[in-house]
């Protein structure tokens, strides 16, 4: 369903972005970097939920500058799931060039 969007890079629109384009790559990639199985499946368990947040959620995520690269600001959004648990969802914004990446999701706990 969001492949067919684009036949280049994959991505969401955020209502609380104004409608701009959030990436889904970067996800990807820092996802099969961990090495534990256990931990990609407890990230991946929220993914469905995190894109459903980021399309339709309008409230304001906490954002700060990144720690170790100053010219990121990461912003994240706080969701819950329908059987209530609670998550986060990270996404990383250029400051240079604009463009946001969904970096992670990952329970509250």
């Amino acid at each position: 369903m969001i492949k067919r969007k684009s036949k280049r890079r994959t991505y969401v629109r955020s209502a609380y972005f104004n409608k701009n384009k959030i990436f889904l790559d970067l996800f990807w990639q820092h996802l099969f970097d961990k090495e534990k199985w256990q931990d990609r499946f407890r990230r991946l368990k929220y993914f469905g939920c995190a894109i459903e947040l980021i399309q339709e959620s309008r409230f304001a995520p906490k954002s700060k500058e990144n720690p170790n690269n100053p010219s990121e600001i990461l912003h994240r959004f706080y969701g819950s799931t329908a059987e209530k648990d609670a998550f986060y969802v990270q996404i990383k914004e250029d400051k240079r060039t604009g463009q946001k990446f969904l970096i992670s999701t990952f329970p509250e706990k």
